[in-house]
């Protein structure tokens, strides 16, 4: 009876235009879904795969810079290393060849040499006077010297003997960093003796005689 009453009511509202009320559902079925509210939704696989490529490139990339900027620094250290040993060596080879010129010319036939033994302020020290007294050069070697204070210089004395007339050579300067402890100085004085005492930094017009550490005479020729 409810399904009559049904359709006469569709009837006469809609006149030509009926269904059963089995033909009303299954249109009502047909059009309403049912959104299963337990259904997730599913993020693509790819876009996850894309965002993983983009991730593992930034890093490949950041890693390679890394890399390029570690190598450079490697490439500049070894560089200046390579530098650093062309200057020692071209140091070497200069400080053979000084050596070499130092001993030619020690041992040419014209130079004279005077050991100047040590005296009563320092008994253990000594020297030695190379003079080419054609050349009016005197190379002293002043290894067996000790370091001298600080604030003083050893100072190098041409000596006449009768009356005992000194004349001051110069100084051996920078005693400490040198290396060989060779020292060239000028003399063109008439020497009998030679002579070095320690003198306060700058030197002195005459030799402090109680500062005196080598003493050594000329040989008559």
């Amino acid at each position: 009876e409810i399904e009559a009453s049904i359709l006469e009511l569709s009837r006469k509202a809609s006149p030509g235009y009926h269904y059963s009320f089995k033909a009303l559902m299954n249109r009502i079925n047909g059009e309403v879904k049912v959104v299963d509210m337990n259904e997730k939704r599913s993020t693509p696989f790819l876009s996850y795969m894309g965002w993983a490529a983009s991730i593992l490139l930034a890093v490949g990339l950041f890693w390679m810079y890394q890399q390029n900027q570690e190598l450079k620094s490697n490439i500049e250290v070894v560089e200046k290393q390579n530098v650093d040993l062309e200057q020692q060596i071209a140091d070497t080879d200069s400080s053979l060849e000084q050596t070499q010129e130092l001993l030619n010319t020690l041992r040419d036939k014209n130079i004279s040499v005077i050991p100047l033994g040590g005296q009563d302020v320092s008994p253990t020290s000594y020297a030695k006077a190379y003079w080419n007294k054609q050349e009016e050069k005197v190379f002293i070697d002043a290894k067996g010297l000790p370091e001298p204070p600080d604030g003083f210089v050893y100072q190098v004395w041409s000596l006449k003997l009768s009356p005992l007339t000194p004349t001051s050579m110069g100084l051996l300067e920078d005693f400490a960093t040198d290396e060989n402890k060779v020292f060239a100085l000028n003399n063109p004085n008439d020497s009998e003796a030679f002579g070095i005492t320690l003198e306060p930094a700058g030197g002195s017009e005459s030799p402090t005689l109680e500062q005196l550490y080598t003493l050594g005479v000329v040989n008559a020729s």
